[in-house]
């Protein structure tokens, strides 16, 4: 079995920052491209950024320049640094790999969510 286990998120003020940290871990070969996902409220859950395992970097416009991915392939974890937050950006944040459980076998992998709220 695999799981994605996030920690961080909150609430924080307008302008403020915050980080996310997500982890994998169980039967891994290998992992491919891990990313972070966002769903607001009556919103369709969309990218926000995307790392592969040689470190190419994805953004989606709306944080490019505010958001940093970052992952640290030795303890397979993959992290979200968030600044100048707006509350736009108000939303739960999943984590997300493609990852190898052997040689042949890989699937999508998704963590459970962590609601991060943009508000003063």
């Amino acid at each position: 079995q695999v799981q994605l286990v996030e920690s961080g998120g909150g609430l924080v003020q307008p302008g403020g920052s915050l980080s996310l940290s997500c982890s994998a871990s169980g039967s891994i070969f290998s992992i491919n491209t891990m990313g972070w996902y966002r769903q607001a409220p009556e919103k369709e859950r969309e990218l926000v950024a995307t790392i592969t395992s040689d470190g190419s970097t994805n953004y989606a416009d709306s944080v490019k320049g505010r958001f940093t991915i970052s992952r640290d392939n030795v303890m397979n974890t993959v992290y979200l640094q968030m600044k100048s937050l707006k509350p736009e950006d108000t939303a739960v944040y999943y984590c997300n790999a493609y990852i190898h459980i052997d040689s042949r076998q890989w699937g999508v992998y998704w963590g459970e969510g962590a609601p991060v709220t943009v508000s003063s």
